[in-house]
């Protein structure tokens, strides 16, 4: 006999994402309260991450609403609240939550973050029995995902999280451009790129063109500063246009002379309510240090909120949607607690529902860049690791002028 309701018909389905902005949001969420409204779920969403459930709550209706997931960053905005207690605030905010999660007869919760906000779910899942779904997010790429990369028959524990490939695409396309001034003064840059504890964005400037790279995941000691200073000069002499484009992640642990120790630049030392303080300026310290001990001219510029912004590019569009028919899976099942992930990298054509799967949200932590993935006595990143990009990416795309003129020399 032909059913006459929808499954989920008179539930509730309430989404928020918390933490940093991606340009994939916006398609996250359109993509879930899509698959959601198809299983008859009516569709929430909260406003400013868990902030939007504190006090009376900050609840809008997506249901029926036009939403436009290309566009970036996130519609129901963001925040980095933390419902439970931390040393910047002190209150546990838990008990506002579930009252307004009672209130709003809200029966399903989708959290659109990284290893902080989907951890507080977890918890909230664990200790209060909130029926919970993760839904993966970060420009870094450092959200374990349990995504296997096959290169040359070796399997390589990689991440493949929506955000990165819009903001990997945005930083080629933003270390190419470079590439034209650098030239032009026969300069070196040295590219700053978010990544607090990994390099993974770092290592999406060797498609724009980037030959030298520094990593949180390996500390620059007093012998390896050394020994960068003296690669940075004979890759910049031997370079035909003595030219240079060196990328560093802003985390890059930086041995300081002056105190004499390894140590971390710090834009601000106030910390978040998660225990993270903001970093920012790695790059001008390492430029102004290459221009004193090699005497070659070195300029600074910092990527900052770049890679962050903008519209959500294609692979990471059509990621977002495969990522969100896993979610309907484990809505059916009523598998809580999990978060969809793809279990493969794969190049866009495969991005489908069956290489995907789910982990427990208590596993997902941070995860470095793969020892695989970089050359620690080079300071380049690997064949593997650009195998890894062209899956995402395609192609390298950096303009290159290759014409040579010849030398006039005046007649005697």
């Amino acid at each position: 006999m032909k059913s006459e309701h929808k499954l989920f018909k008179g539930k509730t389905l309430a989404i928020l994402s918390g933490g940093g902005d991606t340009p994939a949001i916006n398609s996250s969420i359109e993509s879930i309260r899509n698959r959601a409204s198809m299983l008859g779920f009516k569709v929430y969403g909260i406003r400013k991450g868990w902030k939007g459930l504190l006090g009376d709550g900050d609840i809008v209706d997506l249901s029926h609403q036009p939403y436009d997931g290309i566009y970036g960053g996130t519609a129901l905005l963001s925040s980095r609240t933390n419902p439970f207690p931390s040393k910047k605030n002190p209150e546990n905010r838990v008990p506002q939550i579930l009252q307004n999660i009672k209130r709003y007869k809200i029966d399903v919760l989708v959290t659109i973050g990284g290893d902080d906000t989907n951890g507080a779910a977890k918890r909230l899942y664990e200790t209060e029995g909130i029926p919970v779904i993760g839904f993966p997010k970060t420009i870094d790429n450092d959200l374990r995902t349990h995504s296997m990369h096959t290169f040359e028959g070796k399997s390589i524990e990689a991440v493949l999280c929506p955000g990165f490939p819009s903001a990997a695409k945005g930083m080629m396309e933003f270390t190419a451009r470079l590439k034209t001034t650098a030239e032009s003064h026969s300069r070196i840059m040295v590219v700053e790129v978010m990544g607090r504890d990994a390099g993974w964005l770092t290592g999406t400037t060797v498609f724009g063109g980037a030959e030298l790279a520094l990593v949180p995941e390996f500390e620059m000691t007093k012998e390896r500063k050394d020994f960068f200073m003296e690669t940075v000069k004979e890759t910049y002499l031997s370079s035909p246009k003595k030219s240079l484009i060196i990328a560093v992640s802003e985390g890059v642990r930086w041995w300081d002379d002056a105190k004499g120790k390894v140590d971390m630049v710090y834009a601000s030392s106030e910390l978040d309510e998660y225990g993270h303080p903001r970093f920012g300026g790695i790059s001008g310290v390492i430029a102004s240090e290459i221009y004193a001990k090699t005497g070659i001219d070195a300029r600074a510029q910092i990527s900052g909120y770049y890679p962050r912004s903008g519209e959500c590019r294609n692979y990471d569009r059509r990621l977002t949607m495969t990522l969100a028919d896993k979610v309907v899976d484990l809505l059916l099942r009523e598998e809580y607690g999990q978060m969809p992930v793809m279990n493969k990298v794969v190049p866009y054509q495969e991005l489908e529902e069956f290489h995907t799967t789910s982990i427990d949200m208590g596993q997902i932590g941070n995860c470095p860049l793969a020892s695989d993935y970089y050359d620690v006595d080079s300071f380049t990143f690997t064949p593997a690791y650009h195998d890894f990009l062209k899956l995402v990416l395609g192609k390298p795309h950096f303009l290159s002028f290759d014409a040579e003129f010849p030398v006039v020399v005046p007649e005697k």
